[in-house]
């Protein structure tokens, strides 16, 4: 498994998605389809997505890139 860190490439908003699909080896297109089914339940998921956002490291980049 890779390591828990929003990619600087695939992003949408934050990372968080395509960080969870590159973590459990999906596509981040399918990751984000169940994020949204499961803002249809009950419960904390945008809490924590921003949760995630803002504690889940952003992927370092290659010495001397932008």
């Amino acid at each position: 498994m890779a390591a828990l860190v929003r990619p600087r490439d695939g992003r949408m908003i934050g990372g968080v998605c395509a960080a969870l699909a590159r973590r459990f080896g999906m596509s981040a297109t399918t990751m984000r389809v169940i994020f949204v089914a499961s803002c249809l339940l009950p419960g904390p998921q945008f809490l924590l997505y921003l949760a995630l956002w803002a504690l889940l490291p952003s992927e370092k980049t290659a010495a001397g890139a932008w």
